[in-house]
């Protein structure tokens, strides 16, 4: 592999890629981008941490409050 031949993320340094490799690192590292730019932006003034509704409740200051 030339010097000036730039591995795409995720690639094996030491490996060589063939051009199907290449290609199929190319795009996975571009549905990943257009994954990431689909998430929506953080939450304002939401709680830290985890989800609190993930089990069905809330948890407020260590006690869980079904509703």
């Amino acid at each position: 592999m030339p010097m000036s031949e730039t591995l795409p993320p995720n690639a094996a340094p030491d490996k060589p890629l063939t051009p199907a490799a290449r290609r199929a690192l190319e795009e996975a590292q571009a549905r990943r981008e257009a994954e990431a730019a689909l998430q929506p932006p953080p939450e304002e003034g939401g709680p830290k941490g985890p989800e609190p509704t993930r089990f069905g409740d809330w948890e407020r200051k260590g006690i869980a409050v079904d509703f």
